[in-house]
């Protein structure tokens, strides 16, 4: 996952309480299963990445959420390190009991094992939501309200993608706080590229950096293979969840670009 844009409104007593739009970056031939219940762990909606086992972003019944994005430094990447993927399983599946911020602090404490990582992890069913980034020396914290991004960079770091998606997020949400979900996918959906002056200098080439730029990545062999938009409601003490995935695989391993396959879930919290 490589571009999140997000709205975050823990006080929400009746309406949004949070809204995301992310997009899945990833090598056209690492095999992973759209979203869906996970037969494993049934109450567990996620894709799932069938090489190293975990996944990108998921969420559960009783209302817990994660979703990752690697960070950019090429340079610094350990071929023998864990995967990440399973930073997000393993919040989705332990026992309820500890906070968001709990797990990130136990993230932490082994961070240094992984490649770089950017970790949103929340429950909202708490009403939290917090973040943690294996290359800040910033410690994990949960996220005050607002409208949010994150790349392949610390949050909020100010790259083009990120600041436009999140413009047009908090735009959209202004112009109607339920915005249809097709609607944010499609915002994510950008083949447009930064001019040379905006682009970040992460360690790789002019022309790789120039790509990476765009929200919605298309190269031979690296792009980004999926969307998900996702919208969290508050009604008083009881929340529901509606998420839409459009991904370049059905299930079948057969990659189509852009890809077109959509799955959409709904579903109340349990208290």
């Amino acid at each position: 996952m490589c571009l999140i844009v997000f709205d975050w409104r823990p006080a929400a007593t009746d309406g949004p309480l949070f809204t995301l739009a992310a997009n899945r970056d990833e090598y056209l031939r690492r095999t992973a299963e759209p979203m869906h219940w996970w037969e494993d762990t049934p109450a567990l909606l996620a894709g799932r990445d069938l090489t190293g086992g975990g996944t990108w972003l998921g969420m559960t019944r009783d209302g817990r959420f994660a979703a990752l994005t690697n960070y950019r430094a090429p340079h610094a990447v350990r071929p023998d390190a864990p995967t990440r993927g399973t930073l997000v399983s393993h919040w989705l599946m332990r026992e309820p009991g500890a906070t968001p911020l709990d797990y990130l602090h136990e993230v932490a404490q082994s961070g240094d094992l992984y490649n770089g990582f950017n970790l949103l992890v929340g429950d909202w069913a708490r009403r939290e939501l917090a973040w943690y980034c294996n290359c800040s020396p910033q410690a994990p914290a949960l996220l005050a309200e607002g409208t949010h991004g994150i790349s392949n960079a610390v949050l909020d770091t100010p790259w083009p993608k990120l600041v436009s998606k999140r413009a047009t997020l908090a735009d959209a949400l202004e112009d109607n706080p339920v915005a249809p979900l097709a609607g944010l996918i499609d915002m994510m959906r950008d083949t447009r590229v930064a001019r040379d002056d905006e682009l970040p200098a992460t360690g790789v080439s002019l022309e790789f950096e120039r790509a990476l730029s765009a929200p919605f990545i298309e190269m031979p062999e690296y792009g980004t293979r999926g969307t998900t938009a996702l919208r969290v409601l508050a009604h008083g003490e009881r929340f529901s969840v509606q998420t839409t995935e459009r991904s370049d695989d059905n299930g079948s391993h057969r990659i189509k670009r852009p890809g077109d396959y959509e799955r959409s879930f709904a579903f109340d919290i349990e208290s």
